[in-house]
């Protein structure tokens, strides 16, 4: 049998390697990372996961407490009540990503995946993980390791990243910060994302981090009211430095928050936010 002929120079280019951040709307939102796909299916999984108008996704949602998961249609709109289940301790690579094999099993059918991460991604690859253990993740290649569990297409990043697609509007500067058992943050300017911000981890007040004085174990400790005064506190102090447009506040502890917000402040739910795993994948790389 005569060998294949090498590709001609119109032929399409493998998939790049390199990250993607373009600019989105939440209506035409461009990809914000590399795809991943099973061995042996190639770029025509990938291709196909964008050009199926009705194609469903599977959003992940890995965090310190709890690993959750939905299916949503086209338009980012749940198919399924979403699942959760407690994230293993310890939150092992191996041990999160048998968790979610097995609750994968009991999702309706879907196309393709999204992953949120909490921790730095890059090229669907983790660089560290705080609230889970950054020796268990350091360079794995979830991205990957998700797509071959699933049989799909996969792309992974950094959740707050993934949950602030979800919700923003893709005008003006905006801020989206998760509370649940660390502090998550994602940067946008007209829709185009600042990755990895990491802004929880950054140094804030009597020598704490944001997410050492906001943290799920700090709600806990200091009560809804006290905790209430340090996540208004928070806002005070990221206004004038990020001078945003919206600042959008997500996670689970979200919803504990008492007093009165400012007008450019919204809350959103985790579900709302997991849309941004549809919003990610809306329109194919270039």
């Amino acid at each position: 049998m005569p060998s294949e002929p090498p590709p001609s120079p119109d032929s399409n280019p493998p998939a790049s390697t390199d990250p993607i951040i373009p600019a989105i709307t939440t209506q035409n939102p461009e990809p914000v990372a590399t795809v991943s796909v099973p061995q042996g299916e190639g770029q025509s999984a990938a291709r196909s996961a964008h050009e199926n108008p009705g194609a469903c996704t599977l959003a992940i949602d890995i965090g310190g407490t709890g690993i959750k998961m939905i299916v949503l249609d086209a338009d980012a709109k749940p198919i399924n009540e979403r699942a959760r289940t407690l994230t293993p301790h310890p939150a092992t690579a191996e041990a999160v990503l048998e968790v979610i094999r097995t609750m994968v099993q009991a999702q309706p059918a879907f196309d393709r995946v999204a992953v949120g991460f909490p921790g730095i991604v890059k090229r669907g690859v983790t660089i560290n993980a705080p609230n889970l253990g950054n020796d268990y993740w350091r360079d794995f290649p979830l991205q990957e390791r998700v797509a071959a569990i699933t049989g799909k297409p996969a792309r992974a990043m950094n959740d707050a990243d993934l949950q602030g697609y979800g919700v923003i509007s893709g005008k003006g500067v905006e801020l989206a910060l998760t509370l649940g058992t660390g502090v998550g943050a994602g940067l946008y300017v007209d829709g185009r994302l600042v990755p990895n911000l990491e802004l929880g981890h950054q140094p804030w007040k009597k020598d704490q981090t944001y997410e050492e004085r906001l943290s799920d174990a700090q709600l806990n400790e200091l009560g809804k009211k006290h905790w209430s005064r340090r996540v208004l506190e928070m806002i005070e102090q990221l206004e004038p430095i990020f001078n945003y447009d919206t600042l959008y506040l997500g996670g689970g502890n979200a919803e504990h928050i008492k007093g009165e917000l400012p007008a450019n402040v919204r809350i959103f739910t985790n579900v709302e936010g997991m849309a941004g795993g549809v919003r990610i994948w809306t329109t194919a790389p270039t």
